[in-house]
């Protein structure tokens, strides 16, 4: 039994899913931090199904971890986004403080994930 890692290399078709998955999240991260600028969720949701969708496609190929890396920040972003909505009750500034690191985090790892696509190279996991 042969134990070697096939890469496959992705269809074009497949990076071009991926663009415009990052691009919607390029949207609504640079409009949370933007006073005033909010977006709808539905385009964090139609990008968020655009990875899930096509994350199986992508499967062996450089192109995967981005998939994840995708779903993780969305993921990730929402729970600390839920884990401090409390601060909000408490006083306006600490909510507002918090969900802006939150949302600058989200903003670097959609910039850091656009970086590494446009390079060609898959994100690390951490």
């Amino acid at each position: 039994m042969n134990d070697d890692i096939v890469t496959i290399e992705p269809d074009q078709g497949l990076k071009t899913w991926g663009w415009i998955s990052y691009i919607l999240h390029l949207v609504v991260a640079v409009a949370a931090i933007l006073p005033g600028a909010q977006v709808s969720i539905a385009l964090l949701v139609v990008a968020l199904v655009i990875d899930l969708v096509k994350r199986s496609d992508a499967a062996g190929t450089w192109q995967a971890s981005h998939f994840s890396w995708r779903i993780r920040s969305v993921l990730w972003a929402g729970i600390l986004y839920l884990l401090t909505s409390w601060l909000w009750l408490l006083f306006i500034v600490p909510g507002w403080i918090a969900w802006g690191l939150i949302s600058i985090w989200f903003l670097y790892r959609i910039v850091k994930g656009m970086v590494r696509m446009n390079a060609g190279r898959a994100v690390e996991a951490a």
